[in-house]
């Protein structure tokens, strides 16, 4: 799997567990402070569109993922 594949995954998987966490009608719920980190990493895929720079990619590529679409 390349970066940009395991970027989408790793995201996806923060927004609906940090949802899942953060929703007080789930059976899941923490506390409604777990939603700060779903804006937080819609936000840094939101920078990452507009900059084309991703920490998560680099973290990624610094541990052997091999780059690409």
């Amino acid at each position: 799997m390349t970066t940009w594949r395991l970027v989408r995954v790793i995201a996806g998987t923060f927004i609906l567990l940090s949802l899942a966490l953060g929703i007080p009608g789930s059976p899941l719920f923490a506390s409604e402070w777990w939603l700060a980190f779903t804006a937080f990493v819609g936000l840094n895929l939101l920078q990452s569109g507009l900059t084309r720079w991703c920490l998560m990619e680099t973290l990624l590529r610094k541990f052997g993922v091999p780059p690409g679409c």
